[in-house]
């Protein structure tokens, strides 16, 4: 495999730049469970100039910007929201609970699959007003029945309020507990609480290094989605495959996200390759995000020549791409042998903005290689499944044997005490 255009940033010094703010993360955690609202607000006045003096938006704030929205993007996020909806029902009827049944005589074992109470959802400010991540974090929770779903978001910078896109759309998506708070200190908010925020279970949401980090530094004491970085795609096209005006919109598409963005095109078709770079460079002149997306395409896109489809399917497996293109001939033929990705787009059509917006799959994906172990979001990272057993005196008597020689062999006589003590005076040992 070979370079047509190549990075020009290390891609191991980008990663180790996302938690190149530990200490000064665990600072702000400090500070937050110390001081509560006030440690909030200075943040919030630091990092985002934010004007106000309280961090609850009100609902009737939240109703009005609701209908405050135009038309076409009430509708958008309408249609959005059902689709995602809809695909996280799909899902969460391939959930099943199980019910209590015999593994032997007597030792029945099931599942139940329960919400978690709460979950704060952490919606991004900075750069752009991430109306999506709205509807990809709060509609399923909802449809995973979560009794009390909050989010934060920072305040518009200079403002005293987030942007008001983001509010409509937390209340068309039916969340009315809504904070203006962001970074670092809105995840450690959520994770500990304070006088005005209560603490929650889980936290979902993408966000800058400093929100990752506090994500990182918080599990435990609260769960999360997931660690993840900067935006990527990968498109592979197979020779003869693949429309250069699609490839370069899609590359340049996770481009202007930020600067350490990941954009990289591994095709068998070397004029293809070339096209795509050109058509890119032309896309860049008159592009509105050029400042960012430009800077990003130098210093991180890829365009990639490979020998064959087995090895651009095994560069894929090796990346762990938060976003993955196929464009081959007989796709499914090459399905089954990509094992490591947060969500495939297959075919010149499937264009990874409509997952991004309003296809229905979730947005929140696995990035800087977490696809090697974990999916993107879904209704399921908003369930626990609940074991339980009921064992029979029967059940006892045949498990007693095996736990009580197991509990001696680590020195737990305690553990052995109580396996022995279920059966009767005559089996024991």
């Amino acid at each position: 495999m070979r370079h047509i255009k190549a990075p020009v940033k290390d891609r191991q010094a980008i990663r180790g730049d996302l938690y190149g703010v530990r200490d000064q993360v665990a600072r702000i955690i400090e500070e937050v469970a110390q001081e509560g609202d006030q440690a909030v607000l200075r943040g919030s006045r630091r990092y985002d100039l934010s004007q106000g003096d309280t961090l609850k938006v009100p609902e009737d704030v939240l109703e009005e910007s609701f209908y405050a929205l135009e038309e076409d993007l009430k509708t958008a996020i309408n249609t959005a929201r059902d689709h995602i909806a809809r695909f996280a029902e799909l899902q969460m009827g391939c959930i099943a609970e199980l019910e209590e049944t015999p593994i032997c005589p007597g030792v029945l074992l099931g599942h139940r699959v329960v919400p978690v109470d709460s979950c704060g959802c952490y919606i991004p400010g900075g750069s752009y007003p991430l109306i999506s991540t709205v509807l990809m974090l709060a509609v399923p929770a909802k449809v995973a029945g979560v009794k009390r779903i909050c989010a934060c978001t920072p305040v518009k910078r200079g403002d005293r309020l987030p942007d008001r896109s983001v509010l409509g759309a937390l209340w068309g998506a039916g969340v009315t507990e809504v904070y203006a708070a962001g970074g670092a200190h809105a995840v450690a908010a959520m994770a500990i609480g304070t006088q005005t925020i209560r603490p929650v279970d889980l936290i979902v949401g993408p966000g800058n290094k400093y929100v990752t980090e506090a994500k990182r530094q918080c599990f435990g004491r609260v769960g999360i989605d997931f660690v993840a970085g900067p935006s990527e795609v990968l498109v592979i096209a197979e020779r003869g495959m693949g429309n250069e005006e699609f490839i370069a919109w899609d590359l340049l598409a996770q481009a202007e996200h930020d600067l350490d963005a990941r954009s990289v095109l591994v095709t068998t078709d070397e004029e293809l390759a070339d096209r795509v770079t050109s058509r890119v460079e032309r896309i860049l002149q008159d592009l509105p995000t050029r400042d960012v997306a430009s800077r990003s395409w130098e210093d991180n896109g890829e365009v990639l020549l490979a020998e064959s489809m087995e090895e651009a399917v095994e560069m894929a497996n090796r990346m762990a791409p938060e976003h993955l293109e196929l464009l081959a001939k007989d796709p499914d033929l090459w399905i089954p042998k990509l094992r490591n990705y947060g969500s495939l787009f297959i075919g010149d059509h499937s264009a990874e903005v409509f997952g991004d917006y309003a296809s229905g799959t979730n947005h929140t994906l696995p990035t800087a290689g977490a696809a090697r172990y974990t999916g993107g979001l879904w209704v399921g990272n908003f369930l626990k499944v609940l074991t339980n057993q009921r064992i029979t005196p029967m059940g006892a008597e045949r498990l007693s044997q095996a736990a009580a020689t197991l509990a001696e062999a680590e020195g737990l006589w305690a553990h052995r005490g109580a396996a022995l003590a279920r059966v009767p005076q005559g089996g024991r040992s």
